[in-house]
This record gives C-alpha cells, structure tokens and sequence, in this order.
C-alpha cells in the first residue's frame, strides 16, 4: 500500500510529542543556585575574615535559608503525586541521584538552621529575658533558648567556633547539593546538550554568580527602603569576586560548546542546528551576546577604574540583573532547550508556553517569589543587619574586672 504524497512530512514521531520537563523544573536548580551562591558569600565574613562583608554575612547566610525553604517545592508541583516525596527518606535508593539528593538537602537545611540559631542565640536570650516567658509570645522565645536564657563571653566565643565549623562544612555541602543537580543531567547521555562532564561545573559556578547577583539587588533594595547607608567598599570588592567568578563561568559555558564543535562528534550534528535553529535568540544572543558580554565589561569596569559611588551603584545593580537572567535563560536553554532536539533526531519539538497551569509560568512566578516573602516575614522578627551578638546588660554577660591595687 503507498502511501499519499506529503505524509511522510506530516509525520509526528509518537516518542517526542511534548516537553515534559517544563518552567517548573527550569525554577529548580535555579533556586537551589540561589542558596549555593547566598550562603558563599557569608564564608567570606565568616570563614575566611573579610572584613567588608561582615555587615552582609547574616544577611547572606539569612537569605541563604529562605530560598532553601522553597528549593524542593517545584519538585512537588511537578510530581503527579506529591505525598508520595517522603518516599525518598523512608525507602532511599543509593544509585538513584534524586535519593541522595534529599538527604544532602535536608542535612543542609540543618546546617543553615543551626548556624543561624547560633548567630542569633543572644537576640533570642535577651527577647526570652524581655518577655519573662509570659504569653504566647513569651513562649516562643524562650522555646527558641531551648531552655538557656543566660549568655556568657565563653558561650560567645564557644558559638563563633562552631558557626565557623559549620560555615566551612557547608562549602563542600553547598556544592554537593547544586552540582548534583548538573550531574543528573549530566548523565543523561541521550541528549547532546545535557550528555556532557562540565555540567556539574558549569550549574555550580552559574550558581555562585546568580546568588552573589540576586544578594546585592536584595541589599540594594533593602539598603534604599530603609534609607540605610551604602556601603561602597564592599560593593566594590563584591563586584571583583563576581567578575572573577563570572569570567570562569561564561568560559566554561562557552568551551563546553567549543569542545563538540572541535570533536565534530554525534551530538554536534544535533546541536549546531538547534543553536542556529530554536535557540538562536535566546542561546546565542540572549545568554552569550547580550547577558555574558555586558556584564562582564561593566564589571570589568567597575573593578579596574574605579566610578564615583553612584555610578558604582548603578553600573554594580545593572550588571547584577543582567546576570540574574543570564543564569535563568542558561538554565531554560539547558532544560527546556536540551528537550527540544527529537529523540528521533528528525526535527525539533515545539514548546508550547502555559501560564495558569498547575506547571505554568504563574505557579513558577509564585514559588519564585515565596522565599522573598519569608524574608520579609523573618526580618520583622530578627535583626538581620543589627550585629546580634551583643553582650546583656546583666553581670553574667561582661568580662570580669580585675578590681584596681
């Protein structure tokens, strides 16, 4: 039996009728970028003593956990039935890269709890001292003492030396929790854009520059909100870590392309089409062109010549949120874009975009913004940018005084 003449054209390969991995799952390791890149930036005080970034280290470290909060929400949404997510804990599978990876995420968030609870135990004694214990209120404090409401210096030194335990625990723990996120679709050999060794890499450091990026529009905000002074020193030093960083990022971006071209292998023959095809715009001249190649002359400026304050301001902010979407189009080009080859290899699949779906782009949007609403909701509890580790005004809390011959 022929066949008539054009539907071999009008065929549609059953095995790639759509893209299952949608917006929600670009959100994911975006926002688990966002806590690798935070909390980096509270090592700097807290670890390794730069004295620039001690006014921003709780603020990081804070921030940090709020966006941990909502890491694994567009996980849930994503599942067809999200009560079944505990499965994970309860029956863990060790060679099951997801398995692992809710048990590095929850002892991270254990971490972030602790070291948190540690910088802030003295806020939380004098509020529990304040209140006498009375009250709704009065309990909550005092349950966060857990029991102790008096603070000495030893106890201060004491939690300094265990925030900084925990502090350089958690570098290798925050790399560990993103960069698994790079090797699960890393190992995904079926498709040439994810079938790569540098995507751990690469998703780590796009996730120091994004959170380092998304801390500094945050500061900013809160600095002009609140009519806090600017600190122009630490933004400057800021903007040279982040040049640094961002120069090694988009060079690894770009010679992990440069690597299959000059192999010319298999995935090439699927790539170079899609990069001239589908993800010209947003691959070619909206990652590399215009989000790769400002940025990093304006930070480059900034480091090497040295603007007035404001211009640093300015130049600092705009080179921030260029960056911020350069990793989020980085992570749709790899997830959504990495979809789009057939697994036929004969054409490309269409992505079609939802908005009021349970996976569309405003249940993304919301989970988005839900960590900068728990930000909010915890800094009218806590001072975030007041030094916490004040010492009582009780006896207990000073240094003993040798009394005068």
């Amino acid at each position: 039996m022929e066949l008539p003449g054009n539907s071999i054209t009008n065929y549609i390969f059953p095995n790639n009728y759509e893209i299952w991995w949608s917006i929600l799952i670009v959100i994911y390791p975006y926002i688990t970028g966002l806590i690798a890149g935070a909390f980096i930036v509270s090592t700097l005080s807290h670890l390794f003593r730069i004295k620039e970034f001690d006014n921003i280290a709780n603020f990081s470290l804070v921030t940090a956990f709020c966006f941990g909060c909502f890491a694994g929400v567009p996980l849930l949404f994503h599942l067809g039935q999200p009560q079944r997510a505990l499965e994970i804990f309860i029956t863990p599978h060790w060679t099951s890269p997801m398995s692992i990876f809710g048990y590095v995420y929850f002892t991270y968030m254990i971490l972030l709890a602790v070291e948190i609870w540690l910088i802030y135990r003295p806020f939380f004694i004098r509020r529990a001292n304040e209140t006498e214990g009375s009250g709704l209120v009065g309990y909550v404090w005092y349950a966060m003492t857990l029991g102790v409401t008096t603070y000495h210096p030893d106890s201060l030194r004491a939690d300094k030396k265990i925030s900084a335990i925990l502090t350089g625990l958690g570098i290798p723990w925050a790399f560990a929790l993103h960069g698994y996120v790079g090797f699960i679709f890393g190992s995904v050999k079926a498709i040439a854009m994810w079938g790569t060794p540098l995507q751990p890499v690469v998703f780590i450091l796009s996730a120091i520059v994004s959170g380092m990026a998304m801390l500094l529009l945050m500061y900013t905000f809160i600095a002009w909100r609140t009519k806090m002074p600017f600190e122009y020193p630490m933004i400057r030093k800021f903007m040279l870590i982040l040049w640094g960083v961002f120069l090694i990022d988009i060079s690894l971006e770009i010679l992990e392309l440069a690597f299959h071209k000059y192999e010319l292998d298999r995935q090439w023959e699927n790539l170079e089409p899609l990069m001239y095809g589908p993800l010209w715009e947003t691959l070619i001249v909206g990652q590399f062109l215009i989000l790769s190649l400002i940025p990093f002359l304006v930070l480059g400026f900034i480091s090497l010549f040295h603007p007035k304050d404001k211009m640093t301001l300015f130049l600092a902010n705009l080179a921030c949120l260029m960056i911020v979407l350069q990793v989020l189009l980085m992570r749709y080009n790899v997830v959504i874009g990495g979809q789009l080859i057939s697994k036929s290899e004969r054409g490309f699949v269409e992505f079609h975009w939802d908005f009021f779906s349970r996976e569309g782009v405003f249940m993304a949007a919301a989970i988005f913004i839900a960590p900068f609403v728990l930000y909010y909701v915890i800094s009218r509890v806590i001072p975030i940018f007041d030094s916490p580790a004040y010492e009582p005004e009780d006896d207990e809390a000073t240094e003993p005084h040798t009394p005068a011959p």
